[in-house]
């Protein structure tokens, strides 16, 4: 859990704490009270936490309210992560341990139990939409590139995670090499792992450092088994062609994630090129702060760095995700951002990362110290969740509530914004778009 947070951005964070165990595949199912033979669209939710970390039974992501209010059946899953997920052998032993990725897989296989089991509970195997944010997000991207998972789910939601890539096996190679170094393990060893206890290992995959992004090291990786190829890049996955797809963030991802940096809010010019120095992708520094400072002339250079980050790692990359589902031609793909900016803290949180879960699933009534206490996150709560179920009903998230929101095409690049009132704009972050496309 990130440090030095205050308590109103804490809530976005509090998966962090709770244990974790590799006897954790479980599965949590809402229905609404009625007709349990009926076909209801099922919605089945990966939850954040960066592959790292987090559980699907937060409350955050309780699916009472979603399924009672929109006659939809909710699953929320759990499954193993971090180095019990995706720690990569299969370089270093082939045989069994080529086939990785035991954390999608689990998903997998949790899709699976829904398509045997959900007409128990009055769902429609036949019609499931994968739905997750941040982490989420990332695993939904990945679902959409593997093979085991093709006709499991029919409609995809992607929420400030958009996977266009995962771990190469070269890269998740020298990972898995670094951790049999820290256990003292040698290649032939590997068989002493399963004796080692899952706390250790867990620990230990944990000190190996964070990613730029905040996530541990063990994520999925190109195995060539179940996941065959990079997920989006360069193009979008022919495995999942004809799934249409929801695909969004929020305006300003990054403040929540950044507040722990302990120069945030007194960042300096100096300080802010240095850090774009580093992640700007061989761009120069100087010509991305100038973009970004035209846009935003007002912002700070800590509020510069957030509109950065933000628009590089979330914004920029949706789009990309977009373009590349567009350019298949097989199925539409809706693009939009959450543009409603929570006032507490003074608003200096804007429009954070996360700052939709509870706004999905209708449970603002716990999020009353993130999202404030007025009317509007309830207003803006019911546009959203009824959109994503018009989409997991249809494939077209169209409702009375919105105006109209087309489909995206690089002819318009229609992006519903999700505020009070809603609105539908062409090409919103055409100057960043156009910056990170160009090399």
């Amino acid at each position: 859990m990130p440090p030095n947070l205050p308590a109103e951005v804490l809530q976005l964070f509090r998966f962090a704490s709770g244990p974790m165990s590799e006897d954790c595949l479980v599965v949590n199912v809402w229905t609404p009270v009625g007709d349990r033979k009926a076909k209801r669209p099922v919605l089945f939710w990966c939850h954040g936490g960066g592959f790292a970390t987090g559980s699907g039974q937060e409350p955050d992501y309780h699916g009472a309210n979603l399924a009672r209010e929109n006659d939809v059946v909710v699953v929320t899953v759990n499954h193993r992560l971090n180095v019990l997920g995706y720690l990569y052998l299969g370089d270093i032993a082939g045989g069994a341990y080529q086939n990785a990725n035991a954390g999608m897989q689990d998903l997998v296989l949790a899709l699976q139990w829904v398509r045997t089991n959900i007409a128990n509970f009055g769902g429609d195997a036949d019609n499931v939409t994968i739905f997750g944010q941040s982490g989420g997000g990332a695993k939904v991207s990945a679902l959409l590139a593997m093979p085991a998972a093709s006709g499991l789910f029919h409609k995809a939601i992607v929420m400030s995670g958009p996977g266009l890539k995962v771990t190469p096996r070269e890269e998740a190679t020298k990972t898995a090499d670094a951790l049999l170094k820290q256990l003292g393990l040698s290649h032939t060893e590997l068989g002493k792992l399963q004796e080692i206890p899952v706390d250790e290992l867990v620990s230990r995959g944990g000190s190996m450092g964070m990613t730029m992004m905040g996530g541990l090291t063990f994520t999925p990786v190109v195995d060539g088994y179940s996941l065959p190829t990079q997920p989006w890049d360069p193009v979008a996955p022919v495995v999942s062609a004809t799934v249409p797809i929801l695909i969004g963030s929020t305006k300003d991802e990054m403040t929540s994630l950044l507040m722990s940096d302990p120069k945030y809010g007194t960042l300096n010019d100096a300080e802010l090129k240095q850090r774009v120095a580093f992640m700007a992708q061989g761009k120069d520094p100087d010509k991305v702060i100038e973009c970004y400072r035209r846009l935003h002339p007002n912002h700070t250079p800590t509020d510069l760095l957030v509109d950065i980050v933000t628009s590089q790692y979330m914004t920029t990359a949706s789009v990309q995700l977009a373009e590349r589902k567009f350019a298949q031609g097989k199925a539409p793909v809706y693009l939009y951002m959450v543009t409603w900016e929570t006032p507490v803290l003074d608003g200096r949180m804007r429009s954070p990362h996360g700052i939709d879960l509870t706004l999905v699933f209708a449970n603002t009534d716990i999020a009353v110290g993130l999202l404030g206490d007025g009317p509007e996150p309830r207003k803006l709560s019911a546009l959203m969740s009824k959109a994503f179920v018009a989409f997991a009903r249809s494939g077209n998230p169209n409702h009375a509530g919105l105006p109209k929101w087309p489909a995206y095409s690089p002819d318009s690049r229609a992006t519903m914004h999700f505020n009070i009132p809603p609105m539908v704009v062409n090409d919103p972050n055409k100057e960043e778009r156009l910056l990170w496309a160009t090399t």
